[in-house]
């Protein structure tokens, strides 16, 4: 995928059959034509004789109108979110599609820049560049791209994630955090932070030394697979950490969850995951 309206109308059909009341969707770095600023400087090497300087504002009407609409889908931009479910069920949810620089791929921003954190809380030697940072302490962050050393560990064995990001997560503790991008880091986490992770938020140090902090006790989440030895009958993962089950602790556990569907070669051999967690009532 390069974000081909063709591509893109593929997906909105596939996502108008899946029975849900609510869809949230965001776009990531192969998504070309919803990064603007991006298309207009490598929308012709990707796109090639598809190229077209409207093709932007095409793609993000799309996502943003009636067929979208039709099939339950909303779409997010970076920014900070809450919804009401007709249950009376509520929750907050920051969603972003940007990532490190990768390979000059859409929606990047530089190792060195933090663009979830307010400037306190950004590290020593990082640029501040958050228009859209995670504010309070939503249920949900919805990235593209990992957080340093949560399910971000690439072929060679190097973490790529964001460090930026996981000093984010830390001082908001959300329950969920869902991203992709390292295909083959798909599985899920369930993170502990320490009591003193809160502190280290406030703590001038750079990025190197954070790196190297220990922030977590996590614990291999123990799901049901359903998988098949046939790939393509394999079902959904689905955990439970909802009062059914053993609930998260607010404030203290973290459910991390790579998403990603794909493998290393765009085969889409990954299980989708199914979580059921308890959300506040709408008050």
């Amino acid at each position: 995928m390069v974000g081909l309206l063709s591509e893109f109308e593929d997906v909105i059909s596939m996502l108008s059959q899946i029975k849900a009341e609510l869809k949230l969707v965001i776009a990531g770095n192969h998504d070309c034509s919803l990064d603007e600023e991006y298309y207009r400087r490598a929308g012709m090497y990707q796109h090639g004789p598809d190229h077209h300087p409207d093709v932007p504002k095409r793609a993000m009407d799309m996502w943003k109108g009636e067929m979208a609409k039709q099939a339950g889908i909303t779409y997010l931009e970076e920014g900070n979110y809450e919804f009401t479910l007709k249950s009376g069920a509520r929750f907050t949810i920051y969603a972003s599609p940007y990532q490190p620089e990768f390979c000059d791929w859409a929606f990047p921003y530089e190792k060195d820049e933090d663009r979830f954190n307010p400037t306190a809380f950004s590290l020593a030697d990082a640029r501040n560049i958050a228009q859209n940072p995670i504010e309070g302490h939503p249920d949900i962050v919805m990235t593209h791209g990992p957080a340093f050393g949560c399910l971000d560990r690439q072929y060679e064995g190097l973490n790529v994630g964001c460090p930026h990001l996981t000093r984010a997560l830390m001082r908001t503790r959300p329950l969920l955090h869902c991203c992709g991008h390292i295909h083959e880091a798909h599985g899920a986490r369930k993170i502990l932070w320490t009591p003193d992770a809160h502190d280290l938020t406030t703590k001038q140090m750079v990025t190197e030394d954070f790196k190297h902090t220990r922030l977590v006790n996590d614990d291999n989440v123990k799901v049901e697979t359903g998988f098949s030895d046939d790939r393509k009958a394999r079902k959904p993962i689905f955990i439970d950490y909802s009062s059914s089950g053993t609930p998260l602790k607010r404030s203290e556990e973290t459910l991390m969850i790579n998403a990603a569907i794909v493998d290393l070669r765009y085969r889409p051999t990954h299980a989708p995951y199914v979580v059921d967690l308890d959300l506040l009532k709408c008050s």
